[in-house]
């Protein structure tokens, strides 16, 4: 049969159309040996294979057999089922893999914001469980500052000079919004911008209501809000959400005599552990 042809499948009554060359990624499994008519739990009928078993997870079996990867989604909970159907199938890296779960299952992120409101300034706190992720924070957020003369901190400045941002940890970053007078009739002010949003901001209001906007479209889900100092005016934003792992990626070797054999490995660095 030519690797070009096209192969159709229905699985538990879940119909599948693949390439042939996709169910041979591993020669010595079910699939690849049914396209050569050597096992009889196939049966070809109108033109299709029949296959008695679970059609919705051989949706996760054809992902992973078009990809090398196995990506499952966040609240997946059906390993040991997916992992005897990957058995099944001859499919024993993917069933490896599997029976692995510590690799696959999302972890929990909780993530807090500290908000304080002192005068005509706004201070901010971001820590996180997860160090990439605050990572990825500090590079959405700048802070650009500037002088003026006289009273009016809501005039526009010639020209901003973006700041570093503060991060005491790989878990936290700190940074801050507003105006603070300095000597003579001179003052500093401080915008804040949050990617994609390209606003700078003044307002520590404002930058507040945009930064808890950006955390829930990124999937956090807001667990509790509470006043940690009601003398310092400090109040505390605590979020959580759940992260798919990296996936996994199986690598084939292709050396001769070698059919079916596999490596797993990551497909991209964990960081934040």
């Amino acid at each position: 049969m030519s690797d070009r042809e096209v192969v159709v499948l229905s699985v538990g009554g879940v119909r599948f159309v693949t390439r042939a060359s996709t169910l041979q990624q591993f020669p010595e499994s079910r699939l690849a040996r049914m396209l050569n008519g050597d096992n009889r739990e196939f049966k070809l009928v109108n033109g299709e294979f029949f296959v008695d078993r679970d059609g919705t997870l051989f949706s996760y079996i054809m992902d992973f057999l078009r990809t090398l990867q196995v990506s499952l989604p966040t609240d997946f909970s059906d390993y040991q089922r997916l992992q005897r159907e990957a058995e099944f199938y001859g499919l024993y890296p993917l069933a490896d893999l599997l029976s692995q779960e510590h690799l696959l299952k999302p972890r929990l992120e909780i993530l807090e914001v500290r908000f304080s409101l002192q005068e005509m300034q706004a201070f901010f706190r971001i820590f996180g469980s997860c160090s990439s992720t605050v990572e990825t924070l500090a590079e959405q957020i700048t802070v650009f500052t500037g002088q003026q003369l006289g009273q009016s901190w809501n005039s526009p400045f010639p020209s901003l000079v973006p700041l570093p941002l503060e991060r005491p940890s790989h878990h936290d970053v700190v940074f801050q919004c507003g105006t603070d007078y300095s000597a003579g009739d001179q003052f500093v002010a401080r915008y804040v911008s949050i990617k994609p949003d390209n606003r700078k901001l003044i307002n520590g209001t404002n930058v507040l209501g945009l930064l808890l906007d950006t955390l829930l479209k990124d999937g956090f889900r807001l667990l509790s809000t509470r006043t940690v100092s009601s003398e310092d005016k400090v109040e505390c934003y605590s979020f959580e959400r759940m992260k798919r792992r990296a996936g996994l990626t199986v690598t084939v070797n292709q050396s001769p005599g070698s059919s079916g054999v596999a490596q797993a490995k990551r497909s991209q660095a964990q960081k934040g552990k």
